[in-house]
C-alpha cells in the first residue's frame, strides 16, 4: 500500500476486522501488516510443533565385547548394531581386556576391523580402534541420517500394509478351497448295494415257519 499515516493504517485495520502488526520495526519507515495476528500465532506454534517431531538427534549406542567372544554372543553383538546403524544411530563398539589381555591389543583391533567390516553396508568407521587402560574403542556411524531411516521405515510399513490386506482377504477362500477338497474326497458313507432293511418280522423267520 506505500507509505500510509498511523491513522489511516488504524481505520483500515478496523475496517477490515484485521490487526495491524508491526513487522519491521527497524526499517524507515517501520513496515507493518494487516493480519489476523491470533491465526498468526496458532499456525506459527503448529509449525514449530511439527519441526520439532520431525527433528531427529543421533543417539550414541554402546556395543562391548570380550577379546575371547564367542561366535554365538559376536553375532548377537553385532546384530543389535546393525539395528542401531539401520536406525540411524551410532555405535560405539567397546573391547574390555582382562588381566594380561591388555598386553595384547593387537587381538583387539583385529576384532574391531571384524566388526567394521560386518556392518560396512550400513555404517562407516568415525573414529579408529584407541586403547584407554583396559578398554578399546571404536565409532561407526551410520550412512543414512535419522530422518532418513524413518522415512524408510515408514515407506516400508506402507508397502507392507497392501500385501497384508490382501493375504486376510484370500485366507478364507484359501479356507473354503480346502474344504471343498476335503469333501469330494471323502467316501460316501452309504452302500448302494446294500439291501433294504424290513420293519416286518416275518421276513426274517425261515421258510418253513413263513408257510405255517
Amino acid at each position: 500500500m506505500g507509505v500510509v499515516r498511523i491513522e489511516d493504517a488504524l481505520r483500515l485495520a478496523t475496517e477490515s476486522d484485521l490487526d495491524l502488526v508491526e513487522v519491521a520495526p527497524q526499517a524507515k519507515p517501520p513496515v507493518c501488516k494487516l493480519m489476523d495476528f491470533g491465526k498468526y500465532k496458532y499456525e506459527a506454534a503448529v509449525k514449530a510443533r511439527e519441526s520439532r517431531k520431525n527433528q531427529s538427534t543421533t543417539v550414541l549406542k554402546e556395543v562391548r565385547f570380550r577379546l575371547k567372544i564367542d561366535d554365538h554372543d559376536y553375532n548377537t553383538k553385532v546384530g543389535h548394531a546393525r539395528r542401531f546403524l539401520e536406525a540411524g544411530d551410532k555405535v560405539k563398539a567397546m573391547i574390555q581386556f582382562r588381566g594380561r589381555e591388555q598386553q595384547r591389543p593387537e587381538m583387539g583391533v583385529r576384532l574391531l576391523q571384524r566388526f567394521s567390516q560386518d556392518v560396512a553396508d550400513l555404517g562407516a568407521v568415525e573414529s579408529s580402534p584407541r586403547q584407554d587402560g583396559r578398554h578399546m574403542v571404536m565409532v561407526v556411524g551410520p550412512l543414512k541420517t535419522k530422518a532418513e531411516a524413518k522415512a524408510a521405515a515408514k515407506n516400508q510399513a506402507k508397502n507392507q500394509e497392501p500385501a497384508e490386506a490382501e493375504a486376510e482377504a484370500e485366507a478364507p477362500k484359501v479356507k473354503n478351497d480346502r474344504r471343498a477338497r476335503k469333501n469330494a474326497e471323502r467316501l460316501p458313507t452309504e452302500k448302494k448295494d446294500a439291501t433294504p432293511l424290513s420293519n416286518s418280522m416275518a421276513d426274517y423267520l425261515p421258510d418253513e415257519l413263513k408257510n405255517l
